[in-house]
């Protein structure tokens, strides 16, 4: 499927998603952060998809909401009654994490590869993926505080289980900007490259290691490690063994098997 404000390419199983808005630093509006949602829900249970590689064209990365959808808030004031204004106001906030939420939710690994600006909404975006890769001069801000907002899309709830809380809340409550080299020593991204050229040459390199493994074991270690980062270690090993009860007897440990007695690469099934 085409869309108007991402690029979505697949091939050889792995899919390549790109913001498209570069003329607005990649900032998302309305129609495209329901196409967002949209996507990503599409991925997850797309067969053929076993990893998704998430970029942004031109200058950024994603500069976050765009303030039109911001300024739109106003509007919540014309509803009369405090109760129902506050209902209303609710549900466009939640309307908003449903597309971060997509991302973390979808079955497929998500890399993001990211250059120069990932701000306000762009962190809420990269925090959500599997894993994060950016160029040197890539920057990670938390753009909120300077709006008079505290940031409501999932950064302050995803990042303190990626990094260290008290980082966490130095770049929430100043909205300083992390630049990569710091980004990666602190554990907000796996590696930085020097250029969005070798970014990307590196990001797709890991995409290709990961789509020729066992797309049913792959989809399982992710439910397994989102499962663990929000459950104690007893309740992990619980799953856990009934989710390998339900998985482990499959085609694929017979043909990982096969593969490694014959020296050749597994051939795994969609």
């Amino acid at each position: 499927m085409k869309y108007e404000f991402f690029k979505l390419e697949i091939d050889k199983n792995i899919a390549h998603l790109s913001f498209n808005r570069p003329e607005k630093a990649n900032a998302l509006h309305a129609k495209a952060w329901e196409e967002m949602e949209q996507i990503f829900t599409q991925l997850h249970q797309q067969e053929e998809v076993r990893v998704i590689v998430l970029s942004g064209e031109g200058k950024h990365f994603c500069a976050g909401i765009d303030l039109e959808l911001l300024m739109s808030l106003q509007s919540f004031n014309q509803i009369k009654g405090e109760g129902r204004k506050r209902e209303a106001l609710r549900g466009f906030i939640k309307k908003l994490q449903a597309p971060i939420n997509a991302i973390e939710n979808c079955r497929k690994p998500v890399v993001t590869a990211i250059h120069n600006g990932c701000i306000g909404g762009g962190v809420d975006i990269a925090a959500a993926c599997d894993m994060r890769f950016c160029t040197d001069d890539a920057y990670f801000t938390i753009k909120e505080i300077d709006m008079g907002m505290v940031a409501d899309l999932g950064t302050l709830q995803r990042l303190p289980k990626i990094i260290a809380p008290g980082m966490v809340a130095e770049m929430a409550y100043t909205g300083r900007k992390v630049f990569g080299p710091e980004a990666a020593r602190i554990g907000l991204v796996n590696k930085t490259y020097e250029n969005k050229e070798a970014l990307m040459a590196g990001v797709m390199e890991l995409a290709t290691t990961i789509s020729e493994k066992s797309p049913l074991s792959i989809r399982g270690t992710k439910e397994i490690l989102l499962h663990s980062r929000d459950h104690s270690v007893a309740d992990g090993l619980e799953y856990m063994a009934t989710w390998n009860a339900a998985t482990i007897l499959s085609d694929d440990l017979l043909e990982a098997f096969q593969a490694k007695m014959e020296g050749r690469k597994g051939v795994f099934k969609n």
